[in-house]
Parts: C-alpha cells; sequence; structure tokens
C-alpha cells in the first residue's frame, strides 16, 4: 500500500477556503494532481510541499506509510 494520505485533502483544502476551481483556475495544482487526490494515488514532492503551504501542516500530518498485508 505504502504511503497514504490520512485524511480527504481535497475537503480540507475547500475548509481552508480552496475549492477545486480556485486551484485549478490559479494554478496552484495542475488538474491531473487534482484527479490523483480524487482518486487518492499518489503527488510529487513538490505538489507534497504546495499541499503543506496551502494547509499549513507537516508532511507527517498529511501522509503516513501503511504496510502491504500480503506475506512475503
Amino acid at each position: 500500500m505504502g504511503m497514504v494520505f490520512k485524511f480527504d485533502i481535497l475537503q480540507a483544502l475547500k475548509n481552508a477556503g480552496y475549492t477545486t476551481y480556485q486551484i485549478r483556475n490559479k494554478k496552484i495544482l495542475s488538474e491531473s494532481t487534482v484527479q490523483k487526490l480524487r482518486n487518492s494515488k499518489p503527488v510529487s514532492w513538490e505538489n507534497i510541499e504546495t499541499l503543506c503551504r496551502l494547509l499549513n501542516v507537516q508532511p507527517g500530518e498529511l501522509l503516513e506509510y501503511k504496510p502491504d498485508t500480503e506475506s512475503e
């Protein structure tokens, strides 16, 4: 499973006053990044940095490591 977001990032951005329209229109994040966030897909470190700035959090507050449950 790897790194996952601890909470709904788009909802947190909305709560902080950023709509997806504003995010795309002001080019804060690309449409493909917004789509990745919608689908809980990984994003780049540059985007993680942007999210930390917008939400005023540290990376560890956004992400957590979930090990694969498959036995080796």
